[in-house]
């Protein structure tokens, strides 16, 4: 990695690695489409570049959490098919219409404000029913589907909607041969069933996300959704590590030291002095701290790779800034040296997985909590690898 004197801190976003992703990911489930999630700034990778890239290599589906990010895609100058899928009574229907967005429907309050924006445009909104089949979370309840497959269709007799999709989402598809996954997929196949019967013609089934593209070709049906995976993270240490699937890590994290200093044996170290030296000893001091993401659950623990070695978090993770016990040894680094974080791990920094082991937490939060005071630097932007 080259060294940034001039950052504090980057998140180095390596597109290569990304594109490279999306297509071993597409090899995963050749038969289907492929939606790359970008929710939450594209899992805190940067939505709009990463986005481009997933497109790209062959994503043709991108997918969001809230019509705000969908906007802010269109708003980029993205086009093809955008889909998103949390909204809130009052949201933004009427521009998610004039934005060409697909947007899901779990109720009949939903269905009821989307078919009034698409009178008030004068042209149908595309949607897609969303059946919970037994996350819990959002979507219709079986025994409230067909009240909803049938009002959709009179929307779509009156000309306000476009049913183009039914979609639902697995709650274990990260535990191998949880009896969930079976159970919810002969539930998903019972409403779809259901509603191509009562006749909802969708362009698109869906219900893998990243865990089941990888593992469970039978959810595969019409499109796959891949948001971690994209990423390089393995939605599962059970499933297996990203190099079992094919896949690299596309973030790495690193920091210049910004102090360098011998202290005697006895010091404490940080808030609460919940670290004290041993022995005489150097300390380095990494400018990151909770406030950029680092999370605070991992003081103690969390791994650093500086001067070619591990290092662990000494004491608490303040606001802004950690310390590193360098050892008798430290004085060889000096102020400016790299601090890695995590990265892919291939130089033998810490990944983003060591990084939850330590904090008690997953991958996913990791990455995606690391915040905007930290510049992405964005590599391999029109490489042809």
């Amino acid at each position: 990695m080259s060294q940034t004197p001039s950052l504090r801190a980057r998140a180095e976003i390596d597109l290569a690695a990304l594109r490279a992703n999306v297509r071993a990911l597409r090899a995963r489930a050749p038969r289907a489409a492929l939606m790359t999630v970008v929710k939450s700034d594209a899992y805190g990778h940067g939505m709009v570049p990463c986005a481009k890239a997933a497109l790209k290599a062959g994503a043709t589906w991108l997918g969001t959490a809230t019509p705000h990010e969908a906007l802010a895609l269109r708003a980029a100058g993205i086009q093809g098919r955008v889909m998103c899928w949390l909204w809130t009574p009052g949201g933004p229907w009427r521009e998610g219409i004039e934005a060409d967005l697909d947007m899901s429907v779990s109720g009949l309050w939903a269905l009821r404000e989307v078919t009034a924006a698409a009178r008030e445009v004068g042209r149908p909104a595309m949607i897609q029913l969303k059946a919970d089949t037994g996350l819990g979370r959002n979507g219709c309840q079986p025994a409230d589907w067909p009240e909803l497959v049938a009002a959709a269709l009179a929307a779509e007799a009156e000309g306000t909607v476009e049913v183009t999709g039914l979609w639902s989402h697995l709650a274990c598809a990260d535990e191998p041969g949880h009896p969930s996954i079976n159970a919810q997929l002969g539930m998903f196949r019972d409403l779809v069933a259901y509603a191509e019967k009562a006749g909802i013609t969708p362009e698109v089934r869906h219900l893998a996300n990243s865990p089941a593209t990888l593992t469970l070709p039978e959810t595969h049906f019409d499109l796959v959704r891949t948001g971690i995976a994209t990423y390089g993270i393995s939605p599962s240490p059970e499933l297996g590590t990203p190099a079992d699937f094919g896949l690299r890590p596309v973030m790495t994290l690193a920091a210049s030291m910004a102090l360098v200093k011998q202290v005697p044996a006895g010091h404490g170290v940080s808030y609460g002095h919940h670290y004290v030296t041993a022995d005489e000893t150097t300390l380095g001091l990494v400018p990151l701290g909770y406030a950029d993401g680092i999370p605070r659950h991992a003081s103690g623990r969390g791994p650093v790779l500086v001067g070619g070695r591990w290092r662990r978090v000494a004491g608490r993770v303040a606001m802004d800034q950690f310390v590193v016990d360098l050892g008798p040894d430290g004085g060889a680094v000096a102020e400016g040296a790299e601090a890695v974080l995590f990265g892919p791990g291939d130089r033998g920094e810490p990944t983003a997985e060591d990084w939850a082991e330590a904090a008690g937490t997953i991958a996913y939060e990791i990455v995606t909590r690391i915040g905007t005071r930290v510049p992405r630097v964005y590599l391999n932007e029109d490489s042809d690898e």
